[in-house]
């Protein structure tokens, strides 16, 4: 698995944001047409589309719409379409779990912490199944395991759905985040992109397996 902390590392993705693949972006984002590297050996899978969507992981956490010009082994020339908004990476969601803990800020009407069972993860926040305990507006610290080095991040929570039972499902958004927080869950959920993809060629094998 790649170091997707390097400045020059880049997802790619389809128009319905599923992952196709990761690349390293051999020339500046800035230009009118760019160069990029396949890598994990995708490049057959990435050519098929002509248009698709490729966001930094790290720098400065670019997003365009990309048409495919032309290819040469793993290399690809790219025209840049249009700047996608900061938005798009922010709301790119992934299913994941990871038990974890919340903790109330100064003020709050609850004391001591919280156990939490995520259910998705984004680089703007995260849905988790929790005690009754917080109302819609509420702000607390969560921590996020997954990333690679865990973090404390304060959130604000957007909804709550109360369950039968003694818990409700909340989706909360992230607050007061620094550049290195954001770029540590982005990493995230980019490398959870990538290892839920289907792997066609492992499928294949593991039919042909079956078959004999």
């Amino acid at each position: 698995m790649e170091n997707f902390l390097k400045n020059n590392n880049v997802l790619l993705l389809d128009s319905v944001n599923e992952t196709l693949g990761s690349a390293n972006l051999l020339t500046p984002s800035s230009g009118e047409t760019l160069e990029i590297q396949v890598l994990g050996g995708k490049e057959d899978e990435v050519a098929k589309h002509e248009v698709f969507n490729l966001v930094e992981v790290a720098g400065s956490q670019l997003s365009l719409q990309c048409r495919l010009l032309r290819r040469s082994g793993d290399r690809f020339v790219l025209e840049r379409i249009a700047l996608l908004d900061k938005s798009y990476w922010r709301n790119l969601r992934v299913p994941i779990r990871f038990a974890s803990f919340i903790y109330p800020l100064p003020g709050a009407q609850w004391q001591g912490r919280r156990a939490i069972s995520s259910i998705d993860l984004s680089c703007g926040g995260v849905a988790f199944y929790c005690a009754p305990t917080l109302q819609v507006g509420d702000c607390c610290e969560i921590v996020i395991p997954v990333t690679v080095q865990p973090v404390i991040l304060k959130c604000q929570i957007l909804r709550r759905n109360d369950l039968s039972g003694e818990r409700c499902l909340y989706a909360a958004k992230f607050i007061e985040m620094c550049h290195a927080e954001e770029t540590f869950v982005r990493e995230a959920v980019f490398r959870v992109q990538l290892r839920s993809r289907p792997r066609k060629d492992s499928a294949n094998e593991n039919t042909k397996g079956e078959q004999v």
